[in-house]
């Protein structure tokens, strides 16, 4: 054998070698993943921001009932939850980036459990309201907190894999808590209010076993408010919160507001199975984006927030026309796969574009312009619905689908993507 026989043999051999590793940490780990505490932790924090409004929905018809008031003023209940996220949200962002994440995490999981389970022992209407209020108050920090801990602990290729495995949690806590919360209610329409003392372990378990993540703080506010300012003003940033709000739009508006009266009109379906039927849209998403981390990967967030946007106008268009319940499955399936794409691609592409010293506030506005969608989901397809009924709604449904492909064809480039 030659020496230059002999060197090439061991080159060969070495890039093997490296293949080989590769594959191997490929294969195994979500294995390690799996080992790794925070998750744990920061899925706890992603169930007890679903919790506030899953488990409480099945209750409303008998909290109206026994409390002797109106739809509208039972629905206050969850409007005055979601309301002072509204507001809180950028500020609650602000205070993790300024004081770090657990001390503004810690208090609002406590402010979430005391406000929320003290309303299991209040049988006053207007008293109810007002502890939801403080439980919003609790809850607004919440839903962005858990994303920006991804963003803090997890880089490169794990920051998807987590975004997707947190939807994935998501999902099975949004089919699965009506369902809780409906077996509670069966016992007393109060007993939905003690789900939230769940709350004070998971504090607990903040305090006590999750690190402070890391990262240099901005030591002047208003240094810090003119970076942010800056930041924001990107381009693909104010895509990313626009495609946010259109999301919400859709899933408010077209799927939980107009999907069940639809369903209840056209099947005959009582409410307990028009609540299985929207279910299987979560399993769906929870399904798929358990493997967004590996398409991700492979094709990147622009390819996956494409086609997402691509299913949902199929779905969109799809809806008014089918006359089978059982064909009607596969446009629940379908809207499921795209929330599944969208969800955690848009989340990994802020976490991407939010510098590590700003992140809380990045997550806490797409938190903020998210329950904006939710308010205004049900009132914008409703003039869909007004002008043309179900075709008129899901037609405007897909238009907006569409202007959302338009925004991400002319305001991201790919090599933003992972």
């Amino acid at each position: 054998m030659t020496k230059d026989t002999f060197f090439k043999a061991k080159a060969n051999f070495n890039l093997l070698l490296i293949s080989c590793n590769r594959k191997w940490q490929e294969k195994y780990q979500i294995d390690l993943m799996r080992k790794d505490k925070r998750l744990y932790i920061i899925f706890s924090i992603t169930l007890v921001a679903v919790m506030g409004v899953a488990s409480l929905t099945p209750a409303l018809p008998k909290i109206a009932e026994t409390l002797h008031i109106t739809k509208v003023q039972v629905g206050l209940l969850i409007s005055a939850f979601t309301f002072p996220g509204i507001f809180l949200a950028p500020i609650a962002g602000i205070l993790a980036d300024r004081w770090g994440r657990k001390k503004v995490l810690i208090p609002s999981l406590f402010i979430f459990a005391i406000a929320g389970s003290t309303a299991f022992f209040i049988h006053s209407f207007h008293v109810l309201v007002l502890l939801r209020i403080f439980q919003g108050v609790g809850a607004s920090a919440l839903g962005s907190l858990n994303v920006t801990l991804i963003g803090d602990f997890f880089k490169g290729k794990d920051r998807p894999k987590v975004m997707g495995y947190n939807a994935s949690v998501l999902s099975l806590a949004t089919g699965f808590f009506p369902l809780i919360g409906g077996m509670l209610a069966g016992i007393a329409w109060y007993y939905p209010f003690l789900l939230p003392i769940f709350a004070i372990p998971v504090g607990l378990i903040v305090i006590f076993f999750l690190e402070e993540p890391e990262f240099e703080k901005t030591p002047n506010l208003k240094v810090y408010l003119k970076a942010i300012s800056k930041s924001i003003q990107r381009k693909e940033v104010i895509a990313t919160f626009a495609l946010s709000v259109l999301t919400f739009l859709i899933l408010y508006g077209a799927i939980l507001t107009y999907i069940p009266f639809l369903l209840s009109q056209n099947f005959k379906l009582s409410a307990p199975k028009i609540g299985i039927a929207l279910s299987l849209s979560s399993l769906s998403t929870a399904a798929v984006a358990s493997q967004v981390g590996k398409l991700t990967n492979r094709f990147g967030s622009i390819t996956l927030l494409k086609s997402a946007f691509i299913l949902y106008t199929i779905t969109m268009l799809m809806v008014p026309y089918i006359h089978s319940f059982y064909f009607f499955i596969i446009p629940l399936l379908l809207f499921g796969s795209a929330q599944a794409l969208n969800i955690p691609s848009l989340q990994t592409l802020l976490a991407n574009l939010a510098p590590d010293e700003q992140r809380g506030l990045f997550m806490s506005i797409n938190g903020m312009v998210l329950r904006l969608g939710q308010t205004l989901g049900p009132l914008v397809i409703g003039l869909g619905f007004a002008i043309g009924g179900f075709e008129g709604a899901y037609f405007l449904a897909a238009s907006i689908a569409v202007a959302c492909l338009i925004v991400i064809y002319t305001s991201f480039h790919t090599n933003i993507s992972n």
